[in-house]
């Protein structure tokens, strides 16, 4: 039995329900479609927020483990190209003590050739000293420089690439005749000079190696980094097809809400008349 009361509208709160019930959708849909997320705070689903979260920090804490590999491959690089210039001074090197062997030469000729030798020396000397970014060189002097570059998020595991000395005094080059000067220059000096160019390309091949590893490395970071984001909007990321059809139908359902409040309202006039108003 329908009960009709002045003091109590029951249609007029049913109205008013539905309404706030349609703006709060309206106001949920409007949000999705300015952020561009369903999902943009905890209260809309604690679980999957906090799951996003936790990806854009790993996503993010990926940034410092690109920036580390791409220092690194910065010096290996820069070490690589003194490398190369040092194996041609090598190279030419060779060239003048075979051409100082010649026992027919003369005292001038043999100086000549040694001023060359000894320029080409200290070039290699400059070219190792050069040999520098960000503070480190792989080819100094000595046995300081090395990479330790970032691998994961967590700083758990390095790419590492060791120093080599590729200085005139270091290891790479012990053996090499001083200058061309003095006793005949013998095969087996010269044989030393070819062992001092091999050890020089075995070193690049290691460093080769390691830059490698590097340029791979970050090259599989950059996909992780585009996967983990990726999965972020998928879970977080609001179908903006979807919202702008679900608004359409909203701002209606608001529409007809407003239409049966506005006539739940009107009821209760109607009892006048039963009293001849």
């Amino acid at each position: 039995m329908a009960f009709n009361s002045i003091n109590t509208n029951v249609g007029a709160m049913i109205a008013l329900q539905s309404l706030n019930a349609v703006n709060r959708d309206l106001s949920d849909t409007l949000r999705h479609i300015a952020t561009g997320l369903a999902i943009s705070s905890p209260k809309d689903n604690a679980a999957i927020w906090a799951v996003a979260q936790n990806q854009r920090a790993e996503s993010k804490s990926l940034d410092a483990v690109r920036a580390s590999l791409q220092r690194g491959q910065s010096i290996t690089d820069v070490a690589l190209a003194a490398g190369e210039t040092i194996t041609d001074l090598l190279g030419r090197m060779k060239e003048k003590m075979l051409a100082a062997s010649d026992t027919s030469l003369s005292t001038t000729s043999r100086k000549a050739l040694n001023d060359d030798y000894l320029n080409l020396k200290r070039q290699i000397n400059r070219t190792v000293g050069a040999a520098d970014f960000n503070g480190i060189n792989l080819i100094s002097s000595g046995s300081t420089g090395q990479i330790r570059a970032l691998a994961n998020a967590n700083a758990t595991d390095t790419i590492d690439v060791d120093h080599v000395d590729l200085s005139t005094t270091g290891s790479a080059l012990a053996g090499m005749r001083a200058d061309l000067l003095g006793a005949p220059i013998s095969a087996a000096e010269i044989k030393a000079m070819g062992g001092a160019i091999e050890n020089v390309t075995s070193a690049l091949s290691h460093l080769g190696t390691g830059s490698y590893a590097l340029q791979t490395h970050m090259t599989f970071i950059d996909k992780l980094q585009d996967t983990l984001d990726a999965s972020v909007g998928r879970l977080v990321d609001a179908d903006m097809a979807k919202e702008a059809t679900k608004l359409q139908a909203l701002q209606i359902k608001q529409q007809l809400a407003i239409k049966s409040l506005s006539i739940a309202n009107s009821g209760p006039s109607y009892l006048l008349k039963l009293f001849g108003g």
